[in-house]
């Protein structure tokens, strides 16, 4: 595949990236080297290696999924520099 001026100004525009009519051609040429790169990376065998979330082999954490004791209305709103009933209250801020 290759991008050519048009598709280059286009893709531009959908950014919302302001280019001068005259880089184009560099922006253009940029495109294709990403794309060549992708293309590479299209041609390397990845049979039987496993997905990494990392470089070095770790499990993440675990906790048990277990219901906490809520109902702490109270204890959470007394924090609060303004609650009523039982809710925090804030300023109006939309008219």
């Amino acid at each position: 595949m290759s991008i050519d001026e048009s598709t280059a100004a286009r893709v531009a525009k959908l950014a919302r990236i302001r280019v001068e009519p005259e880089a184009l051609p560099a922006l253009a040429g940029e495109f294709n080297t990403i794309l060549g790169f992708i293309e590479q990376l299209g041609e390397v065998d990845v049979d039987g290696i496993e997905p990494m979330t990392s470089v070095t082999p770790q499990r993440l954490k675990r906790r048990v999924d277990e219901v906490q004791d809520g109902n702490q209305q109270e204890k959470i709103l007394s924090n609060a520099p303004d609650a009523r009933e039982g809710f925090f209250a804030v300023p109006k801020v939309v008219e």
